[in-house]
């Protein structure tokens, strides 16, 4: 089965075109190692909910919108693999600086997930 790793993102709306770049970069370098999909989705119907909920999650902020965002791998093994490369990419420099991204990685929430049911 694939695995997945899966995001959520707050993102101030000033900023969208900056994340957007820094995605499609990002997903290119990615999918060059082995991920089978990239997927960066920028919050259309995310209301707050009582309990739970994708903006609540993150804390957003009245300027802010939620992305949802995954990548999938063929499996664990290669997803750790491609991560790995990913992460010792030269291109990937500028994006791991956290002083300098167009979101607050401090509110990112994001895992691993074993794909159970896969239509």
């Amino acid at each position: 089965m694939p695995y997945v790793d899966g995001f959520v993102v707050p993102v101030p709306r000033s900023n969208i075109d900056a994340y957007r770049d820094m995605a499609e970069k990002a997903g290119k370098i990615w999918r060059e190692y082995g991920a089978l999909q990239f997927r960066e989705c920028v919050g259309d119907d995310v209301k707050p909910g009582e309990v739970t909920s994708f903006p609540q999650s993150v804390n957003l902020k009245a300027d802010e919108v939620v992305f949802f965002s995954w990548i999938v791998y063929e499996s664990r093994a290669k997803r750790d693999e491609v991560n790995d490369k990913v992460m010792k990419d030269p291109r990937m420099k500028d994006m791991m600086d956290m002083k300098t991204a167009p979101f607050d990685a401090k509110r990112m929430i994001y895992g691993g997930f074993e794909v159970l049911v896969d239509l």
